[in-house]
């Protein structure tokens, strides 16, 4: 069974997030295991600041204190991470670092989740979660962006429509 990468929450000393990035990778190159730990990110944005009249473009951190690392959890990969000077360990219970849901993958901006869907507008789905769970509609719209379909459910005698995420239906 090949596992799948996920992205992981790792605490750093403040202000130490680009060095543990830089650290994580050397190690990883050192090591060969860039099929094990994938990708180290420390989420930025860039802010406009205004001084002296003058408009100036900064590069801030989104979570100070934390490097987002995209791995498979193995007892080597967590060795090595957590190992790496500066940081102070991961996100979630000590023994076990939890992975970010995809849905907070989509809400931080990390990465762009890729769905390959095989429904299509017209095609009758059944919904598996949520609380239209059991339901089933057929699909009136997808919007790739948001990852969601428009689907009609017959509710109480008349076609309502529901907007859905992707992981919520299954086509029939």
């Amino acid at each position: 069974m090949t596992q799948e990468a996920k992205w992981y929450v790792v605490h750093t000393y403040s202000g130490h997030e680009n060095k543990v990035k830089v650290n994580i990778e050397k190690m990883v190159d050192n090591r060969g295991m860039q099929d094990v730990i994938l990708e180290v990110k420390v989420p930025t944005e860039e802010k406009v600041e205004i001084k002296n009249g003058k408009k100036k473009i900064k590069e801030v951190k989104l979570f100070p204190g934390y490097v987002i690392v995209k791995m498979k959890m193995t007892d080597e990969s967590w060795y090595l991470v957590r190992n790496t000077r500066g940081v102070t360990g991961f996100v979630g219970p000590s023994s076990k670092p939890i992975p970010l849901t995809d849905r907070e993958v989509l809400d931080m901006g990390v990465e762009e989740l890729r769905h390959d869907i095989d429904v299509k507008v017209g095609d009758t789905v059944r919904v598996i979660t949520g609380p239209f769970e059991s339901f089933i509609g057929s699909v009136e719209n997808i919007n790739m962006e948001k990852h969601t379909f428009k689907v009609l459910i017959s509710m109480f005698g008349r076609e309502t429509p529901v907007e859905l995420e992707f992981h919520q239906v299954v086509k029939m």
